[in-house]
């Protein structure tokens, strides 16, 4: 090859290679860190390990082309303040619950539970195969985020109270800290509800500011240590029977990541989801015994007047949004009571049954 042919080709060769690079996405030829901050206190059992366990999942399938950094609550902005930290751009993910954000969307409570509604599998089934996600999108599209869900806390306890309940009449004027729907079915029963988050609530309890509060169930509850102030612990949930979490991300900034990456969030949220379920089934049980054996807790079944009470007045408010919602909240709660409606047919005609005959007769 002649010294000017030669040179010609390198030119042509380099030039090709400059146009392949502009080409390739910028993200790929570089590492990106995203920032997650939580709604949870640093190690917290359950729903604050999980969302460290999501971030070190993310950052590992990735081989740290997809670093995530996590902020505990208060860390980097206040616990209920995670989502508009992600609408703002000041972090790229947050991790919480839907029912936190309801201010924004009432709409958005149906994906963390509903009361007497959908259990952790039902919620499950609806939002992946019966459109719930789809609908979902919809909503937090408004606010230019992703959610996912990422964590299951199955049938929550029905809360911590100072006085043993009787019946409706002990609930006027109750001030209870539980937020989302359930907290609206509380409120029409009587109670006076606020919201707070993990961290706050044993302060509020000692100091009298509540006479009652509900998180989650035993594991977090004992860490947080609810039994110092109130000894009457109440299962299950009527409000939170399926509970659960979710995973936020600036829509814009997923969508600028490769493919890959971005099934690689997508796969290991829905990963943390199952994991957060097998951790608290596992360890409700140990520190329910500990709170009983070590800590004098009387743990108690609602008043049948009280699960009645609430049973129609959960009815009652979701008439209410179906009536009177705006738009996309009634599309959710439509899309929700005909998911339920369906799904409800497998849990009673065949998981129901088949807990009654063991509870009647397995004794190991």
């Amino acid at each position: 090859m002649k010294r000017r042919d030669f040179f010609k080709s390198a030119t042509v060769l380099t030039a090709g290679s400059a146009v392949a690079a502009l080409a390739a996405p910028a993200i790929a030829q570089s590492n990106v860190t995203w920032r997650m901050v939580t709604t949870w206190p640093k190690n917290f059992p359950g729903l604050g390990v999980g969302a460290q366990k999501l971030a070190d999942r993310i950052t590992k399938a990735s081989g740290g082309r997809l670093t995530v950094q996590v902020f505990a609550a208060g860390e980097m902005v206040p616990p209920l303040g995670a989502l508009d930290a992600v609408i703002d751009g000041s972090a790229e993910m947050s991790h919480g619950t839907p029912y936190y954000w309801q201010n924004k969307s009432q709409g958005l409570s149906f994906f963390t539970g509903v009361p007497f509604g959908m259990t952790s599998r039902e919620l499950t089934a609806w939002v992946r195969y019966l459109g719930g996600q789809e609908i979902w999108d919809e909503i937090y599209d408004q606010f230019g985020v992703q959610g996912f869900m990422s964590g299951d806390t199955g049938t929550q306890a029905g809360g911590w109270f100072r006085n043993e309940l009787t019946g409706v009449a002990d609930i006027q004027g109750l001030r209870f800290r539980t937020p989302g729907l359930g907290g609206q079915v509380w409120g029409k029963l009587g109670a006076s509800v606020t919201n707070m988050a993990a961290g706050e609530i044993f302060a509020a309890l000692q100091s009298g500011t509540l006479d009652a509060a509900e998180f989650v169930g035993p594991y977090n509850d004992l860490a947080l240590g609810f039994y110092q102030i109130a000894k009457n612990y109440y299962f299950p949930s009527f409000v939170e029977p399926g509970l659960a979490t979710e995973v936020v991300v600036s829509k814009a900034k997923f969508q600028a990541l490769p493919e890959d990456l971005q099934e690689i969030v997508r796969v290991c949220a829905q990963a943390s989801y199952d994991d957060v379920a097998a951790d608290m089934y596992a360890n409700d049980p140990r520190a329910l015994n500990a709170l009983v054996s070590e800590h004098g807790v009387q743990v108690r079944r609602f008043p049948e007047e009280i699960l009645e009470a609430g049973a129609k007045a959960s009815m009652e408010l979701i008439a209410e949004i179906r009536e009177g919602g705006d738009p996309l909240t009634k599309k959710v709660a439509e899309s929700f009571v005909a998911g339920f409606n369906l799904l409800r047919q497998r849990t009673e005609g065949t998981d129901m049954p088949y807990l009654a005959a063991r509870e009647k007769y397995i004794k190991y």
